[in-house]
């Protein structure tokens, strides 16, 4: 004979495993904010070298601010709350200029280096330490080269022949985002707890902050870095 109670208590237990592992809608919450800072831009580069293809000046996007004082390129990570990578790290040698000048990847990733310039740049990939992690000629335009980055932390890019060119991949597992060119960031999916909030930006310093998050609500937070 069939017993039913056992079938009924084991449905019962799927069903709730089911809805334990599905997302909650307002289950999470967001963190969102602007950076701004007292600091000025700098004055554009000169450039010294190839001036048919890269012009006499390039802007010193090492302080990218706008006229409010917000502040673009500063990364900001939710130590401690995992997250998977959404797309490929890219470096592009376009115009002298490595673009994007600063972007996120994650431990051990490949970064892949291209070229649209038809003169020569290289692609040198150091540790804050200035241990090298690689250095990669780029002669021609199209070629494309696949690297590892490997460990956390800020990854410098120069190119060896074009010595103005600066360039920044931060490797993280951390959640995390980059602020745009009107200095503002969100975070989404945050669950709710409190959180250690750290900001790096390649010029300038900012101290990192607590901050709460509740379910379906938006954290607020501002940093300001001198």
């Amino acid at each position: 004979m069939e017993n039913t109670g056992v079938r009924r208590v084991s449905v019962v237990a799927c069903w709730f495993a089911a809805i334990t592992a599905s997302p909650v809608a307002g289950q999470t919450g967001s963190i969102s904010g602007t950076v701004t800072t007292i600091a000025k831009g700098a004055p554009p580069l000169r450039v010294t070298i190839d001036q048919k293809i890269c012009g006499d000046q390039l802007p010193d996007e090492s302080v990218v601010v706008n006229a409010q004082g917000r502040l673009a390129n500063a990364v900001i990570s939710v130590v401690g709350l995992k997250r998977a990578a959404t797309s490929a790290a890219t470096v592009l040698n376009e115009r002298c200029r490595f673009t994007p000048r600063v972007q996120l990847a994650r431990p051990n990733a490949t970064v892949r280096t291209s070229s649209t310039d038809p003169i020569l740049h290289t692609t040198q990939a150091q540790l804050d330490t200035g241990r090298p992690l690689f250095n990669v000629a780029l002669p021609v335009p199209g070629i494309n080269i696949g690297k590892p980055v490997g460990t956390r932390g800020p990854v410098r890019l120069s190119c060896n022949i074009h010595p103005w060119m600066r360039g920044w991949v931060i490797v993280t597992e951390d959640a995390s985002a980059i602020t745009a060119t009107d200095g503002r960031f969100t975070i989404d999916d945050v669950p709710p707890g409190t959180y250690e909030v750290r900001i790096w930006h390649e010029a300038l310093t900012g101290a990192p902050q607590k901050v709460t998050v509740t379910s379906g609500k938006t954290a607020a937070i501002t940093f300001s870095l001198r």
